[in-house]
């Protein structure tokens, strides 16, 4: 049997390993139910039915659940891993998803931005739809859960809202700049065990944290072609011992930065093989440390295991 492959390559210790790749409910070993196997005979449905199309958003909620966008499909996923269920809506009460980009989960609450519509949706795991959330939103594009208090990066807007986790408006940071606070298109954002919050300010090339607060604490990353520096900087995660995973859409690769900002290691290139992508877009990290990106234009969410410090 062929080893994993992993990163840094071999003679270096490995750091990052290959897992496997999550395209379907079949790779999380998901089976449809009886009533929809007989369905698919009678009409004669497509074999890849439920398969990913463009997965877009990602995060992990406390249970270890797996959540995705899919902006190809228009749907929201929620792969249970450990019971291999996989759940998927399309709307939830009246509203329809029209370009769900970022997932986040309180609780029983689950958070969807979606862009179009240019609102959060709350709702929860029966679908039932619990509440909106508009104020000061005009183009929502990342969410993320610190406590009890829910971040929004408005990528129009040029600024993080933050409302409690049931909707209400507390707060909101950043304008459009070049300076420190100030954003040009943020696209994502994460929230590290730290209390850290980590917004990726996209044309800025570069990631912002903050405090729980919104009070700026440092930047890192600037434009550029080679390691450290980002073209279009997307999801950013923290993993247990604090390092900050970059993914970056035009480099198609990851980047791992300590919690000062400082490079350490990086991995992937354009292309289908495992390791390799083609504009990336989310990330998540799960406690044990397994590393999902949602790698949009393979159709897939690639996982990985962080097995030590870089």
């Amino acid at each position: 049997m062929n080893p994993l492959p992993a990163w840094p390559p071999p003679p270096a210790a490995p750091r990052v390993v290959y897992v496997r790749d999550i395209a379907s409910p079949a790779d999380i070993g998901a089976k449809p139910s009886t009533l929809n196997r007989v369905a698919d005979w009678f009409t004669g449905a497509a074999k890849d039915k439920g398969k990913l199309d463009k997965p877009f958003g990602l995060c992990v909620d406390e249970a270890g659940n797996l959540l995705v966008t899919d902006t190809g499909a228009n749907t929201v996923c929620l792969l249970d891993l450990a019971r291999k269920k996989w759940t998927r809506w399309e709307s939830v009460g009246p509203i329809r998803f029209k370009s769900p980009v970022a997932v986040a989960r309180h609780g029983q609450t689950i958070f969807v931005a979606d862009s179009v519509l240019g609102k959060v949706i709350a709702f929860d795991a029966k679908g039932k739809l619990l509440f909106e959330i508009t104020s000061e939103l005009e183009r929502p594009s990342g969410l993320a859960v610190l406590g009890d208090k829910l971040y929004i990066s408005d990528a129009q807007r040029h600024q993080v809202v933050v409302c409690d986790v049931r909707g209400a408006f507390l707060s909101k940071f950043g304008q459009r700049g070049g300076g420190p606070g100030e954003f040009n298109f943020p696209t994502h954002v994460s929230a590290d065990s730290g209390g850290r919050i980590c917004v990726t300010d996209s044309l800025n090339n570069r990631v912002q944290v903050f405090d729980a607060e919104g009070r700026f604490l440092r930047t890192f990353g600037s434009v550029g072609d080679g390691p450290g520096s980002f073209s279009r900087p997307k999801g950013v995660a923290a993993d247990s011992e604090g390092h900050l995973y970059v993914v970056d859409a035009v480099f198609d690769n990851v980047q791992i930065f300590d919690d000062q900002g400082r490079l350490l290691m990086n991995w992937g290139e354009t292309g289908p093989a495992p390791g390799q992508f083609w504009l990336p877009n989310a990330i998540a990290i799960n406690r044990a440390d397994e590393i999902y990106v949602a790698d949009t234009h393979n159709r897939r969410i690639q996982v990985f295991r962080y097995t030590g410090k870089p």
